[in-house]
């Protein structure tokens, strides 16, 4: 677990990005970013976490989404997350991607084809195709690779509260600085 413990930040401001993905009112006073990625086990089991978090404070929190790709069909998925977000379907394609999970990202099987797993999402599959491989999606996903050396991730999720690092990971260690953070308010 100690592998998870990152830098202090002192340069906050390059946590949120102006191309990530914002959940939960934009000018909320407690920011929690993640960085996720979509085929990680642990993601996805703390994504109700979250989930549970912004609807215990869905006035006083938002959550920043910043991508890792550490996991070979992590790009694919990612690249697929940012089409879908263009169409403003990203939450649906979200929950669908970790939904699935298993079935695109099986470790160590050979994976379905993740496109054929969007059905009832009200994607455009073919024009998220053609819009994944955008230079502005690569533009995103080299942004976020850059930031996460910076940053020191060393694995997902990793969570920034407030633009402070957790002292350890866990969902105890997430919930009791987001805590902290609204009773300031």
């Amino acid at each position: 677990e100690n592998m998870r413990k990152v830098a202090p930040v002192t340069n906050a401001a390059q946590l949120v990005r102006d191309h990530s993905p914002v959940f939960g009112p934009k000018d909320a006073p407690v920011t929690i970013v993640e960085f996720f990625d979509p085929a990680c086990e642990s993601c996805r089991a703390f994504h109700p976490i979250v989930k549970d978090i912004m609807a215990t404070y869905p006035d006083e929190v938002r959550v920043v989404l910043r991508y890792a790709a550490f996991h070979p069909p992590s790009e694919q998925a990612i690249r697929l997350l940012e089409a879908a977000r263009l169409q403003g379907k990203l939450e649906p394609v979200l929950e669908r991607l970790l939904e699935t999970q298993p079935q695109w990202a099986p470790h160590g099987r050979t994976p379905a084809d993740i496109w054929s797993l969007l059905d009832e999402t009200g994607l455009d599959i073919e024009r998220a195709k053609r819009e994944s491989r955008m230079p502005y999606i690569v533009s995103v996903l080299n942004q976020d690779a850059e930031d996460i050396k910076t940053f020191g991730v060393r694995g997902t999720p990793t969570f920034f509260v407030n633009g402070k690092a957790l002292d350890s990971f866990g969902e105890a260690q997430l919930r009791g600085p987001v805590r902290s953070e609204v009773e300031a308010l």
